[in-house]
């Protein structure tokens, strides 16, 4: 039976104020970025997965594993390259000698915060390893299946600008990971914080704030956020007029969008709201937590045609325009 909406005004002001100690217990190591830090904490309470797109040298790592720390958390880092192999993510069998047996020997991929580095740079039957394990849950070594931790986020990065040497990911790929974030240059007052940071002693370390259990909560927490019928509507509708603009005012997109977004965009846009909601210590989805959480749900999903290209038309440009153009509940 779901609580009623003091019952989880209360439970959401009790279980979210983590939040504001995680993220500044996380700011005693990472110097703004607190975008980023949001986006990886909304898929951790989701379950769902985040792609950080940037450029090196913007803190990505250092974020991931600090969040890792703070709560305590096993974390993993698998450095994708051209020649890692699919055993080398998610384990192999190994004879043991002294038991005449095999033994499943496991890989980085069990642990509750995975980091996939550059994670375009892997051949494509390493990245659908990874991929599988991400939908699954769990891998098969040998004849034996094995449940991943619990929680289990992957965080998988990519440098937009080198392409060489690259294995792009495909749609139905890209399709798995519920956020696409793009991780931008810091503030020039960020930046001059870090150099007056360099000149310190010991590097900081993030101290544990919470542990999986809390988390675990929270997760709870945030499936009993409210969303009104409107509101539920108001995500579909977005979502269709990614794949039939001219249906939706939208006629000038038409030729633009090759593949609109996925039923999964859908579901992604619905929990991703609610978690939003939640770091804002609100027991309902307002149509800002929707606006705010959208791009990130949507750039990955759409595919646009030649002639997009051709006009130096974004993936960002479009989604902005279904945003301005969708009515709002």
């Amino acid at each position: 039976m779901a609580p009623d909406i003091r019952q989880l005004s209360q439970m959401i002001e009790e279980e979210s104020a983590f939040a504001s100690n995680l993220e500044a217990e996380i700011g005693k190591v990472i110097v703004g970025q607190r975008m980023m830090v949001q986006r990886i904490l909304i898929g951790l309470l989701t379950g769902g997965h985040v792609l950080l797109e940037g450029v090196p040298g913007l803190a990505k790592t250092l974020a991931i594993k600090t969040i890792a720390e703070a709560i305590h958390a096993e974390f993993s880092r698998i450095q994708f390259t051209p020649d890692l192999l699919p055993a080398d993510v998610i384990g192999t069998q190994v004879f043991d000698p002294r038991s005449q047996e095999f033994k499943a020997h496991r890989g980085p991929i069990f642990a509750n915060l995975v980091l996939a580095d550059e994670i375009n740079r892997a051949p494509a039957k390493v990245q659908s390893a990874l991929l599988e394990a991400m939908q699954e849950r769990q891998v098969t070594i040998g004849d034996t299946s094995y449940e991943l931790p619990k929680p289990f986020l992957v965080l998988a990065t990519q440098n937009p600008i080198e392409q060489e040497g690259t294995y792009p990911l495909a749609e139905a790929q890209t399709d798995r990971f519920m956020l696409h974030v793009k991780v931008g240059y810091p503030t020039r007052r960020d930046e001059r914080a870090m150099m007056d940071r360099m000149t310190q002693s010991a590097a900081p370390r993030a101290q544990r704030v919470i542990d999986l259990r809390h988390i675990e909560r929270a997760q709870s927490v945030v499936r009993h956020v409210y969303i009104d019928d409107k509101m539920k509507d108001y995500i579909v509708d977005i979502v269709w007029a990614t794949r039939e603009p001219k249906e939706n005012r939208l006629p000038d997109l038409e030729p633009l969008i090759e593949m609109g977004a996925s039923p999964r965009a859908t579901l992604a846009l619905n929990v991703a709201s609610r978690a939003h909601a939640f770091l804002s210590r609100r027991a309902f989805v307002t149509p800002e937590d929707v606006k705010a959480i959208g791009p990130d749900v949507l750039r990955h999903r759409l595919k646009l045609t030649y002639e997009a290209e051709a006009e130096n038309v974004r993936v960002e440009d479009v989604v902005r325009r279904v945003f301005e153009t969708v009515a709002i509940p």
